[in-house]
């Protein structure tokens, strides 16, 4: 499996423990954008390690790298516990607010995109929250369609939200 992948010079590599602080930061700034995800914040550098550290070989997270800091993580994790979705994969792409706009987000997707199949996945899902008008543009730029929307899938600062799903078949990718 690749584990370094330099592009435009720029890094991709496996995520490390000390790497949990800027996971975390840049986590923090997509929860205060309210259209990131449903998680609250802040969260602080061990609870980030310990997520780390309990993902299992099928839930990876990269990190992307820009003048010597961390600027992006993406990860892959199993869509499902039942056997029968073990090959579709829930895909999470974050990228800080000063590296939004450079390309950073869709160089961590196509990372994601040829990684997925070297971990027995042969499906992509996301799952886009309403108002990621960013996430859902990149989606849509890598070949996923939208193939519904769950309403009123859960709650930030007290409303209701929807959420888009989208797919990448990986073997039409």
């Amino acid at each position: 499996m690749l584990v370094c992948v330099p592009t435009r010079e720029r890094l991709i590599r496996r995520a490390e423990p000390g790497d949990a602080g800027a996971i975390g930061a840049i986590y923090d700034e997509a929860i205060a954008t309210g259209v990131a995800t449903f998680a609250a914040g802040p969260h602080d550098r061990a609870e980030r390690t310990a997520w780390l550290g309990a993902r299992g070989d099928r839930a990876p997270v990269w990190v992307l790298e820009a003048s010597g800091g961390v600027v992006g993580w993406a990860a892959l994790a199993p869509f499902s516990h039942r056997e029968w979705y073990d090959g579709v994969a829930e895909y999470t792409v974050y990228v800080s607010a000063a590296a939004q706009g450079t390309g950073a987000g869709g160089q961590m997707l196509d990372h994601l995109i040829a990684q997925a199949p070297g971990l027995a996945y042969w499906k992509l899902v996301g799952m886009i929250l309403e108002g990621n008008e960013a996430g859902l543009a990149l989606a849509r730029g890598r070949g996923f369609r939208e193939v519904g929307t769950h309403r009123a899938h859960g709650h930030v600062e007290g409303a209701w939200r929807d959420v888009t799903v989208v797919e990448l078949h990986l073997e039409q990718a």
